[in-house]
């Protein structure tokens, strides 16, 4: 070979070389990592959106907050967070390209937005909510505003144990993804959202939690209509020891399906009661609700909880459709099998439909329907008892 021929060779080399520089990755989107001793909030705090922090397997004792989208992954039981030994000072989301570094602490502002405290793309607004959510013990708050919903946060495969009020909690949020998340032994919700669209909860494990393993609402400091979930999906995850396993409270188009309810002292519960729009337009199809026996002691909204099943309260125009709903046994005005109930303010259940369901061993009934609603029907289903009689 030449020499002018290796120089051709060489030059065609280099521009191959700068070619391909331009297609690599930058250094930006290869996410963040953190590891045992770490803090996963100052990872949050200056990850860029779309970023991806990856929390090795240890157990993180912290409260987390997120105001932007990133996509927080664990290793599941083996990524742990848990409450903080001691009370910690509130952290103040930082900006994507804000100086320092994960291990660095940021000064705090005398206020959301102060001189030399930049704050998150629309966190200002949201901060004083968000650290109320994070100081109040919960786990990991995903918080946005009305004007400004976070949206295409995604939490995936890690653990929330032992906080006083939530393992997950997220407000005005849009797309938000959880899932393969275990929340246990939390002092009101494993996972819970309010105010938002969209949501993904898939393949999650919430067990031993006080209140609802999973829980859906339109807002719980006011009443008020339906909200439109734009079609949020509860899908094949296992609940477990919880007061109630699923609880969908004053929502619309959104599916509950093929997700194993055992062992709580309620399975699904669908929750209208007052305001316009009405809660209803869901599906709750594919479910295995078997043996939700535990007691619980009834409040001032409801009655002693134990071997429920469905209930739907003040509910319109929702499908129940091929569930297993078995062995649900209690001596509670809501125990049995489907009941459909009249809400705690009077409101009834209307237009809904009972279809195709094996509902089988259930006490005192398979199948309720109370109250005055109208257009309630029950179609093919497999049972042994009903109230009225001739439902099965």
């Amino acid at each position: 070979m030449t020499n002018r021929q290796i120089k051709s060779l060489t030059c065609i080399a280099v521009v191959m070389a700068a070619g391909l520089g331009v297609l690599a990755p930058s250094a930006s989107a290869a996410g963040r990592r953190v590891l045992p001793g770490d803090s996963i909030q100052e990872a949050v705090n200056f990850a860029r959106p779309g970023d991806t922090i990856t929390v090795m397997p240890g157990t993180y004792y912290e409260n987390v907050l997120i105001t932007k989208s990133v996509t927080l992954r664990g290793f599941g039981s083996r990524t742990v967070i848990k409450p903080p030994v001691a009370a910690t000072t509130p952290v103040t989301p930082v900006a994507p390209g804000a100086t320092g570094a994960p291990g660095t602490t940021p000064a705090a502002p005398s206020a959301p937005g102060a001189s030399g405290a930049p704050v998150a793309p629309g966190a200002a607004a949201a901060t004083g909510r968000a650290l109320t959510c994070s100081q109040a013990d919960t786990g990991i708050c995903v918080m946005g505003t009305a004007e400004r919903p976070v949206v295409d946060v995604n939490i995936r495969s890690l653990t929330v144990s032992g906080f006083k009020r939530n393992g997950i909690w997220a407000s005005y949020t849009d797309r938000l993804s959880v899932q393969r998340v275990i929340a246990e032994k939390n002092g009101t919700w494993g996972i819970a959202q309010e105010r938002s669209t969209r949501g993904l909860f898939r393949d999650n494990t919430a067990r031993d939690n006080a209140e609802s393993g999973l829980f859906i609402a339109n807002t719980v400091d006011r009443e008020g209509g339906a909200t439109d979930t734009l079609g949020a999906v509860v899908r094949r995850n296992t609940l477990t020891g919880n007061r109630i396993g699923v609880t969908v409270r004053r929502v619309r188009n959104l599916s509950v399906y093929g997700n194993t309810v055992t062992g709580n002292c309620g399975g699904i519960f669908v929750v209208g009661d007052e305001g316009e729009p009405g809660a209803g337009d869901l599906t709750i199809r594919g479910n295995r609700i078997h043996e939700n026996n535990k007691f619980c002691k009834g409040n001032s909204r409801l009655p002693d909880i134990q071997g429920v099943g469905i209930v739907l309260t003040g509910a319109e125009e929702t499908i129940v459709r091929s569930n297993s709903i078995r062995g649900n046994v209690g001596a509670s005005p809501l125990s049995g099998g489907i009941l459909l109930f009249k809400s705690f303010v009077g409101a009834t259940n209307t237009d809904n439909v009972i279809q195709d369901n094996v509902v089988r061993d259930n006490k005192p009934a398979d199948l309720a329907n109370q109250g005055t609603g109208t257009g309630n029907r029950f179609l093919n289903n497999r049972c042994g008892t009903s109230v009225p009689a001739g439902m099965c």
